[in-house]
């Protein structure tokens, strides 16, 4: 268990532990959430930003019939050949 004192300005330090185990860095954004049973988390944004993007893509490169890098590649000749027209 970590322990974070509130400074007069309501900010606080979070512990070395802690912010190793998220990956936080100077700067980060810290992300505070509430549950529905009212427990309250706190997450690396920039990760959960990352999280929520890969789940919102899932599934789509089989979508799409990409199923190798070299149907990546296709793909982004695709788009180049289009946006050189």
């Amino acid at each position: 268990m970590n322990l974070a004192k509130i400074s007069a300005n309501g900010q606080i330090t979070v512990p070395v532990e802690i912010r190793r185990l998220l990956g936080l860095k100077s700067g980060d954004k810290i992300l505070f959430y509430q549950k529905q049973n009212g427990e309250i988390v706190l997450s690396n944004a920039s990760a959960q930003a990352i999280r929520k993007a890969q789940s919102a893509f899932c599934g789509a490169a089989e979508a799409m019939g990409i199923s190798s890098e070299e149907d990546i590649q296709a793909l982004v000749d695709e788009v180049r050949y289009e946006k050189e027209r």
